[in-house]
């Protein structure tokens, strides 16, 4: 989100260039163990649907084994790959389970070292038929065992781990296969078999947090609907709690006399940061509207949207104008242009010259201009026009191949209430 340029509150400190509601360090070292930790999202039912799909895997390829034994000239290390792979996947089951969803940095060092072991084992059997495509079963199971390791590891770690067991097959099949167009085919197919279901899990399970994220602040920031005009934020709400909890602390301790008056220099230093953070919080408090905290606490309003309302108008509109004007700006922002590219929205809100009828001396007008970039107005769907519409009457234009709003909005003449 764009800021405007840096103003001083009444304290005389600089606030609009720096993050809002940091906490300092003696709000931190005060509040200490009691500051609740905040966990990320868990994908743990997708952890047990790529356990099951691997053992089903590992199951077809054991069968697979066996019905070709007898044409292995020694097939003990195929057996060998298919003991160290079956310990590989309940191990790794077991320890993501007993560890809560974790997956230390040595173990999967442990769970590689072990796939690693079985694709060496079952090249190594497979290497005087000449045709490891056809052939291969453990080496080619190991690449989808990296499914087990799909949520507890970064998407990098794993990236890395397919990419060298297809290049280690393709180099196999390079060296050891007489390629022909009669084994091209199923040489590709086993690679595919090996690399390809860890590619399209991690594209699903990325796509899947980011859809999750996106509904998440989404929910978030609708509880500012029906905020107050002015009023501190679900962050700075938060950060209110970590000062309460510190100054209650302080005076604890001089209430028990473990702290004794006077105050020396670094505890009254402490005392006096304390206050000025709590008066920096409230003096935001009276200033920003429920649509400021909306943009700056979503993570993806915050990146795409500027606000422009230097009368605080935006306080004035009801719930369901606000939930209006909010779904307009997240669905213009959502909305992929061709390129790919993010959109990017600027809300001016102003107060309008525009004559009221007879019989809304009770309203006042406020104009509320939407300026977009990247948004094409036949990509437009009902739903967004039918957002707009809540807020206001509106007009729209095309303005640098992008769409502009221009509502007029009625709200109630705050005087009277």
């Amino acid at each position: 989100m764009t800021y405007a340029p840096p103003e001083e509150n009444t304290l005389g400190v600089i606030v609009g260039s720096k993050p809002r509601h940091a906490k300092s360090a003696t709000v931190r070292r005060l509040a200490g163990d009691d500051t609740p930790r905040l966990t990320s999202l868990g994908t743990g039912f997708v952890g047990i649907g790529a356990a099951v799909l691997v053992s089903l895997r590992a199951l077809y390829g054991l069968v697979w084994l066996a019905t070709q034994w007898e044409q292995y000239p020694n097939p003990i290390p195929a057996a060998a790959a298919w003991i160290v792979l079956v310990l590989v996947i309940v191990g790794t089951i077991t320890a993501v389970q007993l560890m809560s969803g974790q997956l230390p940095h040595w173990l999967f060092a442990l769970f590689l070292t072990g796939l690693a072991a079985v694709v060496a084992l079952d090249l190594y059997a497979v290497w005087p038929l000449h045709d490891v495509g056809g052939y291969a079963t453990s080496a080619i199971a190991a690449g989808m065992t990296l499914l087990l390791v799909l949520t507890v590891r970064p998407a990098s770690d794993i990236i890395i781990a397919v990419s060298v067991v297809g290049a280690v097959l393709v180099a196999a099949v390079a060296v050891n296969v007489p390629l022909t167009p009669d084994n091209l085919a199923p040489q590709i197919t086993s690679i595919a078999f090996a690399v390809l279901p860890t590619v399209i899990g991690l594209s699903l399970i990325g796509n899947f947090r980011g859809l999750v994220q996106v509904e998440l602040d989404r929910v978030l920031v609708q509880s500012t609907l029906t905020a107050p005009r002015f009023a501190v934020g679900m962050m700075a709400s938060e950060e209110l709690a970590r000062l309460d909890l510190a100054a209650e602390k302080l005076l604890d301790s001089v209430a028990n006399g473990s702290t004794k008056l006077p105050l020396t220099p670094k505890i009254a230093s402490t005392a006096a940061s304390l206050a000025t953070e709590l008066r920096l919080h409230l003096i935001e408090g009276r200033r920003e509207t429920w649509l400021y905290h909306a943009i700056t606490e979503s993570d993806l309003l915050g990146k795409s949207v500027r606000l422009t309302d230097k009368g605080s108008l935006a306080g004035l509109l009801d719930p369901v104008q606000r939930d209006g004007l909010l779904s307009t700006a997240w669905l213009f922002v959502t909305d992929t242009n061709k390129r790919g590219a993010k959109n990017s929205v600027h809300i001016t809100i102003a107060a309008s010259t525009t004559v009221l009828a007879p019989g809304s001396e009770d309203k006042v007008a406020i104009a509320i201009a939407i300026t977009s970039t990247g948004v094409v107005r036949n990509r437009i769907d009902a739903s967004t026009w039918q957002a707009i519409a809540k807020v206001g009457s509106y007009t729209d234009s095309t303005e640098n191949s992008s769409v502009r709003l221009d509502i007029e909005c009625l709200v109630d003449n705050p005087a009277d209430q």
